[in-house]
């Protein structure tokens, strides 16, 4: 049962992925970009969430704290140099 759960769960994650890749290439803006970015960053660190409790391992929940605080700082990073032109005052 769980399985079959985590597959679907994954699937579902993958998908997300693939329609934000499109909206990251396709994107009419640099926000709408950069929400691309964050999002596919979100998703790829549910899916690796999941993925761990799928293979019952903690392998992976070291790597999604450091992908998790990386994503962060870019999206803010990214978000203040189209703000304010800069990033660093």
């Amino acid at each position: 049962m769980l399985a079959t759960v985590t597959s679907i769960v994954m699937f579902g994650l993958a998908l997300s992925m693939a329609l934000c890749a499109y909206r990251l290439f396709r994107g009419p803006a640099v926000v709408d970009r950069l929400l691309a970015v964050d999002t596919i960053s979100t998703n790829l660190l549910a899916f690796l969430i999941v993925l761990s409790i799928d293979q019952r391992t903690d392998v992976y929940l070291d790597s999604v704290i450091v992908l998790a605080l990386l994503a962060f700082v870019a999206t803010v990073a990214i978000a203040k140099a189209l703000v304010w032109g800069r990033i660093i005052d």
